[in-house]
């Protein structure tokens, strides 16, 4: 009997090396089974990429309706899989590779100084255009009450670990030294005490010396991300990074920061706003190459 299979348009996207299968889907007529996500985020035998992005009007999917609940003019949503087809909250390298497939493919417009607003499964998510590319807004964060205990291949013994929560949940921990974060062996799913219900991205972080320079904090991170594994970037652990390291270095450390992650520079911004204090990311958006694959 010969398998049925259907061939859907694809664009591949990155953002600080963080990369994405993207696929358009105004309507919401496609059903992709976590298997079929999987398959198409394999790095040996499908596209390739750290999770998918589908591009679906936010009146055409079910969790939509609380984008446009909460703001009318969030036209799209971000429907974000992780590399193994479950389903994720935010991703903040993804909103931005998102929005710039918008513009490129005249889904949408974003003037100067305005922003378009995009609805994920964290709440709507505002972005503008940027020196760098695009910046996000994450809205409100949260630091988690207590510590973690965090164990990783390639660390001698455990460490504690602060929780950030940025619309998506993550467990940042201090290094010592750049050999210490070079050392890590992150093919393994670091070991988190007590577990986070929905589990989180895992973030080792060192500073640069000296730690701020020109009023800007300066850090070197690398991240396991829950559903992925190792990755070259991650946009809200980066934001989460920040607010770790500012929270460690006290009142006097500055509201903005360069994290440098394997993939690229990232820039994280606090700002206060009318609901508390907000949290931006920014940094670039390129799209490599569009194609055909069939989906079995």
């Amino acid at each position: 009997m010969t398998e049925t299979r259907t061939e859907i348009a694809f664009t591949k996207g990155h953002g600080t090396g963080n990369d994405f299968v993207i696929v358009s889907d105004p309507d919401g007529e496609l059903d992709l089974s976590d298997a079929q996500v999987a398959a198409l985020c394999d790095r040996r035998f499908g596209i390739g990429g750290d999770g998918l992005l589908r591009v679906v009007r936010s009146a055409r999917i079910p969790e939509g309706a609380a984008s446009l609940d909460e703001e009318p003019e969030a036209e799209w949503f971000m429907d974000y899989r992780n590399a193994d087809g479950s389903k994720a909250e935010m991703c903040g390298n993804g909103v931005r590779v998102f929005v710039h497939y918008l513009l490129e493919s005249g889904l949408a417009e974003l003037p100067a100084g305005s922003t378009l607003p995009i609805g994920t499964r964290a709440g709507v998510r505002d972005v503008m255009r940027s020196e760098t590319g695009y910046q996000v807004d994450l809205g409100r964060w949260r630091a988690e009450p207590g510590e973690t205990l965090v164990r990783a291949k390639g660390l001698g013994v455990p460490r504690p670990g602060l929780g950030i929560d940025v619309g998506n949940p993550h467990v940042v921990v201090a290094l010592a030294s750049e050999t210490e974060l070079a050392g890590l062996e992150l093919d393994a799913r670091p070991d988190l005490e007590p577990e986070p219900a929905h589990g989180a991205n895992v973030e080792f972080v060192v500073p640069h010396d000296p730690l701020v320079h020109d009023g800007v904090g300066r850090v070197r991170m690398r991240v396991f991300e829950r559903g992925v594994g190792e990755t070259l970037s991650c946009g809200t652990g980066v934001a989460a990074t920040a607010l770790a390291v500012r929270h460690w270095a006290g009142s006097a450390a500055p509201d903005h920061w360069r994290v440098d992650v394997p993939g690229g520079t990232l820039g994280v911004r606090m700002f206060p706003a009318e609901d508390g204090e907000h949290v931006a990311l920014s940094g670039p958006a390129v799209l490599v190459y569009s194609g055909t694959v069939a989906l079995a």
